[in-house]
């Protein structure tokens, strides 16, 4: 597996390990330990661009997702015919975002962005929060899977979208 994560902002210091290390236990509890994944973490002016031309909302986000295989069901794990396709997709941050959110909220920022790439795993592996039953669905999701990150590291993480649909 390869984790390639791009700091391609300016505005947080970000420290890479801490990331690298949190998204690598995240993937090994999900069994995609096995696939390859980008992180880029963009600032506020880039993520509102993306956020603009691929969903329509002008406005700065925390995450966006592109996967790599396209059509999955809502949990189903990706089954490559070929070594090739050992991909998850990239992931987008909206590092100053999350930030900005993590300040206002009083949360750790690395905790947030965890439980962020967390989310935008989930995203790339057919999770939608379109709908409440989606959205339940999904949050069920984090919420196991950060039981057990929580058991691995000592930490006391929660999905972001605890009480938000």
């Amino acid at each position: 597996m390869a984790l390639v994560i791009r700091n391609a902002q300016k505005v947080v210091p970000l420290r890479r390990a801490r990331l690298r290390r949190d998204t690598q236990t995240l993937l090994h509890i999900l069994g995609l330990a096995r696939f390859d994944l980008g992180l880029i973490c963009v600032d506020d002016q880039r993520i509102q661009a993306l956020n603009g031309r691929y969903r329509g909302q002008e406005a700065a986000t925390d995450v966006l997702s592109f996967p790599f295989h396209q059509d999955l069901r809502a949990g189903d794990i990706p089954k490559p015919l070929h070594q090739d396709d050992y991909n998850l997709g990239d992931i987008f941050l909206g590092v100053e975002y999350i930030y900005g959110e993590s300040q206002a909220h009083r949360q750790d920022f690395y905790n947030v962005l965890t439980v962020t790439t967390l989310h935008g795993i989930c995203h790339l592996l057919g999770y939608r929060h379109s709908t409440e039953a989606e959205w339940k669905q999904m949050l069920q999701k984090e919420s196991n899977t950060l039981q057990l990150f929580n058991r691995f590291t000592g930490t006391r993480l929660q999905p972001l979208t605890l009480n938000t649909f």
